[in-house]
């Protein structure tokens, strides 16, 4: 494998001059050479989009990020050697600035929500299309998070355990303002950005500046991390705040 010829560009930095998109390169790997050489020919569509590796397992995809420096690793889930899970966690850990897009073959898939709480900024199930694959890599380049907002209410629903109702606020949850803890709850429960503005009846820009808050202050790195610690801290509960399934 051989290292990209042109230097990363800087995270969430503007289209390219002419109006051209930010060059984007990514690493694929999922245990299945099929899979890999489909999303493989489905991005070489896009020109600014550079496949730099495709490997098997989750340590040849540590090895491999650690090598090319791509800015996105397509990451399957599932995987020997070292499942996706584990390989997300020692990414976010070891290279900060490498996104991880997780993908896997079924929607509801209770790794999917280890994989987001270890780092990864987004999920896609394997039949997703190519339009919206390339889309979601150029959301996660720009420093977002993919996950569809009721998809994940529905995954942490079946796959987090809240904290009981009758203990205390947890204490990481005191540093949110009564502002942001109102934020945070309708994030939680699958609002966007625009919904949770006409409900509250505040500008978009305002609820932007308000999720930025809450990431900074949980010190997590998205809204997918922000949305599972309100699950966690029992905050809001399954059936009690969250969307409906």
């Amino acid at each position: 494998m051989t290292s990209p010829t042109e230097p990363e560009p800087a995270r969430g930095s503007e289209p390219a001059r002419g109006g051209e998109p930010e060059r984007i390169t990514v690493l694929i790997a999922d245990d299945q050479p099929l899979v890999r050489r489909g999303l493989t020919l489905v991005l070489l569509s896009d020109p600014a989009i550079e496949v730099v590796g495709e490997v098997g397992d989750g340590e040849q995809a540590v090895a491999a990020a650690h090598e090319l420096r791509p800015d996105i690793v397509l990451m399957d889930i599932r995987m020997p050697v070292l499942d996706g899970v584990r390989a997300t966690e020692r990414l976010a850990a070891e290279l900060p600035r490498c996104r991880v897009l997780a993908l896997s073959t079924f929607d509801m898939d209770e790794y999917v929500v280890g994989a987001l709480r270890a780092g990864a900024a987004g999920f896609l199930p394997k039949d997703v299309s190519p339009e919206d694959l390339v889309a979601a890599l150029r959301t996660v380049q720009r420093g977002e998070a993919v996950v569809a907002p009721r998809l994940l209410t529905r995954l942490l629903t079946t796959f987090v355990t809240p904290a009981a109702a009758s203990q205390p606020p947890p204490a990481d949850l005191s540093v949110l303002t009564p502002r942001e803890v109102e934020v945070l709850r309708l994030i939680a429960a699958g609002l966007d950005n625009s919904e949770i503005a006409q409900r509250m009846e505040i500008g978009v820009q305002t609820v932007k500046n308000h999720a930025t808050g809450i990431f900074t202050k949980l010190g997590v790195r998205d809204r997918a991390q922000a949305v599972i610690a309100a699950y966690e801290t029992g905050l809001v509960q399954p059936g009690r705040g969250g969307a409906p399934l």
